[in-house]
């Protein structure tokens, strides 16, 4: 069997960390958080659990408010941007 999937409208927003003034570390999108635990230095909370977030990763809110991560070939693959 063969599924194909449903059209579904999404908000997504790139990430890309910028300093403060003051020279802090800050992410200019909500959910992403500075991690030094991480190899990456950020992450983002998903419904799976703690996820490593890279700059120019697409933060997608899904159809619950949910935010996870998808890597910008991916999303390029995927979606395309809808006409306002």
């Amino acid at each position: 069997m063969k599924f194909r999937k449903k059209p579904v409208i999404i908000e997504a927003e790139q990430f890309i960390p910028f300093e403060s003034d003051s020279g802090h570390p800050l992410s200019n999108v909500v959910g992403v958080f500075l991690d030094l635990e991480s190899p990456t230095n950020w992450s983002i909370n998903t419904l799976e659990g703690k996820h490593q977030v890279t700059e120019r990763d697409w933060i997608i809110t899904g159809i619950k408010g949910e935010k996870y991560p998808c890597k910008p070939d991916i999303f390029e693959k995927t979606y395309e941007k809808v006409r306002e």
